[in-house]
């Protein structure tokens, strides 16, 4: 047990991260990426701009399931359901109450988190294959609850058309440069929030729990606790950004939200770097951006996931970009 406790102790100061900018990024290298980000909406066509949009969007969800694979080890394949529970609530409000998507970015949160929380709650005990399975037919079960129209709120397979937009000083954000902007203010707002907590009590616990629940049981840490937390806010956080998603898409439908989609977010964490918030970021080009720039070999696109997937896990395993304490430990585990 000693030799247990002592190796969850190593992973903890493994994971906890260098200084805030210095961890990830060179001291020029940040300036240089956040200038580019800047400038790019004004040299690029409105596609190009869109596929930046929705490659924000993809971030935000990727972090949110970061939480709950990478930093504490949970095998979630259902992580679309809290994004579907998030657009949904926002289109619902909005179309029949006008409630103002200001306030229903945080609603739409907490409603996905409560729903995680309750969802998770009884099943989190469960481990490995169990729980991926579980979560599939949690994914399953909210899409076809959209599908069925329940008390004439969700549309159906017609979904939901929705109208309003985020205003900021009365100013609407209807255009792709100013839905960009805003897109990748809510990811750095998210990553900065993300990289705190990955520094705090929280953040360590959950590293503990990732590497050994039972050292961390004995040291004294509430696993299920700590599971439930990290599962409550990955929810809530792709609850928010389904708020984002639903005011740029427009029309809400469940089709948007199928298997599939917890798929894509699941390999964005693996090929990224589980835990690694600039893995994140860099799996979701590898999904969203990089098939558009070989849009002419679509209909091989799953075959290249797989293919990408199974070179990741034998040459690769630790990902794209993996956090510091997921390379050492795999060194550890070489030398042993």
């Amino acid at each position: 047990m000693a030799g247990r406790v002592e190796r969850a102790n190593s992973a903890s100061r493994l994971g906890t991260p260098l200084p805030l900018v210095g961890s990830y990024l060179s001291k020029w290298g940040l300036p240089v990426i956040i200038g580019i980000g800047i400038i790019f909406p004004h040299v690029a066509g409105n596609y190009w701009i869109d596929v930046a949009v929705f490659w924000g969007i993809y971030v935000l969800l990727g972090l949110s399931l970061n939480i709950i694979v990478g930093e504490v080890g949970l095998f979630n394949m259902g992580h679309s359901a809290f994004f579907a529970i998030g657009a949904y609530t926002t289109a619902i409000l909005s179309e029949r109450f006008g409630v103002s998507l200001w306030l229903l970015l945080p609603l739409s949160g907490l409603a996905a988190g409560v729903a995680g929380y309750i969802l998770a709650k009884p099943i989190i005990h469960l481990r490995g294959d169990y729980l991926l399975i579980v979560t599939i037919g949690l994914n399953e079960i909210i899409r076809i609850t959209l599908l069925n129209n329940p008390l004439g709120l969700t549309g159906g397979p017609n979904g939901i058309i929705m109208l309003d937009q985020f205003r900021i000083f009365g100013h609407a954000i209807e255009r792709p440069m100013d839905f960009y902007y805003l897109v990748w203010a809510f990811v750095a707002i998210t990553v900065f929030v993300l990289i705190r907590i990955q520094r705090s009590r929280i953040g360590r616990c959950w590293n503990y729990v990732r590497e050994d629940e039972i050292a961390a049981q004995a040291m004294g840490i509430d696993t299920r606790w700590a599971k439930l937390i990290a599962f409550t806010l990955g929810a809530a956080i792709a609850g928010a950004t389904g708020t984002v998603f639903a005011a740029k898409l427009v029309v809400i439908s469940p089709e948007s939200f199928t298997f599939m989609e917890s798929v894509i977010l699941f390999c964005i964490v693996i090929l990224g770097g589980m835990g690694s918030i600039p893995g994140v970021i860099l799996g979701s080009a590898g999904m969203m951006v990089l098939p558009e720039l070989l849009r002419n070999f679509a209909q091989f696109r799953m075959l290249f996931f797989g293919l990408a997937l199974v070179l990741m896990m034998i040459f690769r395993p630790q990902g794209l970009w993996p956090s510091r304490r997921w390379t050492t430990i795999l060194r550890e585990g070489e030398g042993e």
